[in-house]
């Protein structure tokens, strides 16, 4: 009789997990039953595709998004039962009970192996009004639809994003493409908080730029309503800010709600506890992935919670080739990232300086201005580089990039040198390709590393 694998949720992590373990099970000559839950209305889709979505860059709607249909999972031999929710999982009995909500009943599904893969949800303030129509989270392709539809119909004029982080800028650029008037809000000291002020500040005098309204180190305290109930302004630093529309990028917590009332363990972030196999402590014959799970920091050496796309579909490949019968281990993250506001682009990867303090790391920084082509070269632009580098090892810590087009990407290059634990003085000796119409003689990544290399040897 073959394995039951159930599978709780159908985007990303859970449909690679079914997918990949259903081909290494066919090709160990074993047999597994697969159904997997989703209460949404499509699969494995690209949520970070989302903004631009909304902004209308993406054509094709909805559907454009989406890597792969219910009906082709299904032609894969997946049992996929859209808009039906897992409502409670029972780990003695192993059952997984669950509502249909396209025919309005439930029933119980028995499992020999769970994935559980219900991904993230959007932080709400905990304000009055906070429920009001016209705010929205943008987490899954129905949360894009209902904003776009809401756009479409109301035709609002102005716009507030509450959170200056990746998808907060994502969505206040989309919200300037579709012709509102933009004010984000923030927290935080800058914005796009998984930079350093320093760079933080380079992205809010961008947006400012663009004719967005940025409101830093603001709280917000209430959202005020209409008659209808809908949002009218967001009341935030002892000030009203109309608002037609409200988007939250405040970020995303792990969405294991489910998880822990059925007694699975969370960790500090809240999200599952798994092993390099992706099996969740403690439990046999239960996995997880995406951004339910926290994950192992090369770097630090801790547990962190980085909910990335990029993640997610290794962490599934990797669960479903061990659920399948292979042998497979997740390495860990190193925290990399990019993102865009119109024409400036940003990334990431490791350490910020916060994150070195809190880690007990001895670190110096370094940041060089430089271009993303030769200085000569029609259409070069600027950017700036930032590294953290660890004193006693002169190993790369973390890097960020701020810049014009051409410069985000560079951050692949100080992602793979992270990985491997190179030193800056290894870095700037890489041979690294030049020509002037991609990169100045020096690119601007071993000039940030050399300087690193010399700040270190001037003690």
């Amino acid at each position: 009789m073959a394995d039951r694998v159930v599978v709780i949720g159908a985007d990303a992590a859970g449909m690679s997990a079914a997918s990949q373990a259903l081909r290494m099970s066919a090709a160990k000559g074993r047999s597994l039953d697969v159904v997997a839950l989703e209460r949404g209305h499509w699969s494995s889709y690209s949520a970070c595709g989302i903004p631009y979505w909304v902004a209308g860059t993406v054509d094709g709607g909805p559907d454009a998004l989406v890597a792969r249909t219910p009906a082709e999972h299904r032609e894969k031999g997946i049992d996929l039962r859209m808009r039906t929710e897992a409502v409670s999982i029972d780990l003695d009995a192993r059952t997984v009970e669950y509502r249909d909500y396209e025919n309005g009943d439930g029933g119980s599904l028995r499992y020999d192996q769970l994935v559980v893969a219900t991904g993230a949800e959007p932080v709400r303030p905990e304000v009055p009004g906070s429920d009001a129509a016209g705010i929205h989270g943008v987490q899954t392709l129905d949360d894009g639809a209902t904003l776009i539809e809401r756009l479409v119909r109301h035709r609002p004029r102005r716009a507030v994003v509450v959170g200056g982080g990746y998808i907060g800028i994502e969505m206040a650029e989309a919200m300037v493409v579709r012709g509102l008037d933009v004010t984000v809000i923030d927290t935080a000291p800058e914005p796009m908080s998984t930079l350093d002020p320093d760079l933080g500040r380079q992205v809010h005098e961008a947006m400012e730029g663009m004719g967005i309204e940025v409101e830093t180190e603001t709280t917000v305290e209430a959202f005020e309503t209409r008659a209808d109930g809908s949002v009218r302004a967001v009341f935030a630093g002892g000030r009203s800010y109309e608002a037609d529309v409200v988007v939250l990028g405040i970020g995303v917590r792990p969405a294991t709600a489910l998880a822990a009332t059925a007694g699975l363990t969370l960790g500090r972030y809240g999200g599952l506890r798994v092993d390099d196999r992706l099996r969740v402590d403690g439990h046999d014959g239960v996995w997880a992935a995406g951004d339910c799970v926290e994950s192992y920091d090369r770097v630090t050496k801790e547990w962190a919670y980085v909910p990335l796309g990029t993640h997610a579909n290794k962490q599934g490949r990797v669960l479903g080739t061990n659920l399948g019968g292979g042998t497979a281990a997740f390495p860990g993250v190193v925290r990399t990232a990019i993102s865009k506001v119109c024409d400036l682009e940003i990334a990431r990867t490791g350490l910020r300086e916060t994150d070195a303090q809190d880690a007990g790391l001895q670190y110096l920084t370094t940041t060089v201005d430089s271009t993303t082509r030769a200085g000569y070269f029609p259409g070069t632009k600027p950017m700036t580089i930032k590294l953290l580098v660890e004193r006693s090892s002169g190993r790369l810590l973390g890097a960020q990039i701020v810049g014009r087009a051409g410069s985000a990407k560079r951050i692949d290059a100080l992602a793979v040198a992270l990985w491997n634990e190179m030193t800056v003085a290894d870095l700037a000796m890489v041979d690294l390709s030049y020509a002037p119409p991609f990169a100045p003689v020096w690119d601007p990544v071993l000039i940030a590393a050399r300087k690193a290399a010399e700040a270190l040897d001037a003690g």
